[in-house]
């Protein structure tokens, strides 16, 4: 999963990807300042963790992200190849929004997260439009020298697209087939990428109740409630001393804002949630590992998703809930008490599935 990093100047987006992928920028030398950075970072599992404590295996190996950070967003930076290319090859955007007040960082006007959004919005907007403008024109062209299904689909489909966007409705809000998607999915569109919104809040001695409450205070419920969005709240500020921290001091320090997860655990599972996306694991004495697959994904995608030969030789899996396992405090008692079982070729994996692959290669 690759997840762009988006937002105005000033916001805090670039402390942000420092925070999730713990880079050292200053430590590189950027001749270009809208050259993107690109960093991983870890996906937090407490489930994996007490996993990895029943097993004490060899290595525990999480799940990944890679973030994209590009320079500050707006109508210029979109008509520079390398910044569209960056953004264009993401699955998501987390749009950073500044929602907290300090003198001695520069904004112009008021903190508006809601203004904020529906520029930077508009820019997304305005870029696809150009792209669908310039499709239209060649594939009218075509459709004079040569009528095809494929054509008549993609022209019609375009005219959609066209259409919402001269209506400021963004693409991702438009309702598609499979085979639709699939029809445009080389356009790399913007405004169609599932979008999750990230107030940057500041510190307060009630943080945590301030974090709940900050999508329905800087009135984001009904944006972040359409079609593939969302929102979450971090505190920039809070996150960045966190990130300096052992896991011990960092458990102390987030009790005493009234929390028990970082901003950044929160944020990386509504990415996962935006994007449709679950964990499930492997474990045993070499190795216990979070992998990442869709919603609704059968066994042998899953085994494919561990190695490509698994999910072609796939027989059947061997399946139990994490939390099921924990209380059996091993697989023979799991096996015995029938928690553990086997599942075929139809089974559909769920969120927190501990599974062994039995195949033929």
């Amino acid at each position: 999963m690759k997840t762009g990093i988006i937002g105005l100047p000033q916001v805090g987006k670039t402390s942000l990807f420092k925070i999730l992928t713990k880079a050292k920028l200053e430590d590189r030398g950027y001749s270009n300042p809208r050259e993107a950075h690109i960093g991983v970072a870890r996906v937090p599992d407490e489930r994996l963790d007490k996993l990895s404590a029943l097993y004490s295996p060899k290595k525990t190996t999480y799940a990944t992200v890679d973030y994209v950070d590009v320079a500050a967003i707006g109508q210029e930076a979109l008509k520079e190849t390398a910044f569209l290319t960056s953004l264009r090859n993401v699955d998501a955007l987390i749009h950073v929004l500044r929602a907290f007040e300090d003198d001695s960082i520069p904004h112009v006007g008021p903190v508006d997260p809601l203004r904020d959004i529906k520029n930077v919005e508009f820019d997304l907007m305005v870029s696809d439009l150009t792209q669908v403008e310039k499709r239209l024109e060649r594939v009218e062209k075509d459709l004079k020298k040569k009528r095809t299904d494929e054509l008549e689909r993609e022209n019609a489909l375009l005219l959609r697209s066209k259409e919402s966007l001269e209506q400021e409705r963004p693409l991702r809000e438009l309702e598609m087939t499979p085979e639709e998607r699939k029809l445009i999915k080389g356009f790399m569109f913007l405004s169609q990428k599932p979008i999750l919104y990230a107030l940057n809040i500041g510190e307060s001695t009630v943080l945590g109740q301030d974090l709940d409450a900050a999508a329905s205070r800087f009135m984001l419920n009904e944006i972040a409630g359409r079609p593939n969005a969302g929102a979450t709240a971090i505190c920039g500020k809070v996150e960045a001393e966190l990130a300096e921290m052992d896991d011990a001091e960092a458990a102390d320090f987030l009790s005493s804002y009234g929390l028990h997860e970082s901003g950044l655990v929160r944020l990386i599972r509504k990415s996962y949630e935006l994007l449709g996306l679950i964990s499930f694991f492997t474990a045993g004495e070499d190795e216990c590992r979070a992998w990442t697959v869709a919603v609704g994904s059968k066994a042998p995608q899953a085994a494919g998703a561990i190695h490509s030969d698994l999910e072609h030789h796939f027989i059947r899996a061997e399946t139990i809930r994490w939390d099921q396992l924990l209380d059996a405090g091993s697989e023979a008692n799991a096996r015995a008490r029938g928690t553990l079982r086997l599942e075929g070729k139809e089974y559909t994996v769920h969120d927190g599935d501990v599974m062994h692959i039995r195949h033929s290669g």
